[in-house]
């Protein structure tokens, strides 16, 4: 097999709008361990500091979700999650005691299929923040059938994880390897 080359003619101000790709294969592999993927990446102008992304969070877009605190909205609203139900509420009465508060988008009422029974809890979904906060607010302890309710957000943020230095972390398990070897035997038995 021969390889033929081609030939093609272009014009300098052409040249100016051209557009080259970077070749994938010139960038360098990095190298990964685990789950998760750590985004570390140099600066962007090359003098070594690293910066962390933190991928796995995101900031509120808007005011109503920075005032939420630790609650997480869902893709389809603010649900909020209701325990400690009466095996024979019915939805009726879950609407009317939650309807108060506001408009209530959906309410999922979860049967046990060998009883037909509530299985003790229900999923009210209310379009704000504010309206589901002042649900949960409300309700959160009356009772109903005999029963006292529960209530809070279905969805909440997890809390932000605390990272130990390497350092830290290694001064850890030496002190506690430490601590085994110095500790006094107990007294013989005999």
């Amino acid at each position: 097999m021969s390889s033929q080359g081609y030939e093609i003619e272009i014009a300098a101000d052409e040249i100016e709008d051209m557009i080259v790709d970077e070749d994938e294969d010139s960038k360098p592999a990095i190298k990964r361990k685990g789950r998760g993927f750590k985004s570390e990446t140099r600066d962007a102008r090359g003098d070594g500091v690293r910066s962390t992304d933190k991928y796995d969070q995101f900031e509120s877009t808007t005011e109503e979700d920075a005032a939420a605190g630790r609650a997480q909205r869902s893709v389809e609203g603010w649900i909020v999650l209701v325990s400690g139900l009466h095996e024979e509420s019915t939805e009726e009465e879950i609407t009317d005691k939650f309807a108060d508060f506001g408009e209530i988008k959906n309410i999922h009422l979860n049967l046990d299929r060998r009883t037909g029974f509530v299985k003790g809890y229900a999923l009210v979904e209310y379009e704000t923040y504010k309206e589901a906060k002042n649900a949960i607010e409300a309700v959160n302890g009356q009772k109903l059938y005999g029963q006292v309710l529960h209530c809070d957000f279905a969805f909440i943020r997890p809390p932000t994880p605390v990272l130990v230095s390497e350092r830290d972390r290694d001064r850890n398990i030496r002190n506690r390897i430490g601590r085994r070897r110095n500790r006094s035997t107990s007294p013989r038995r005999y």
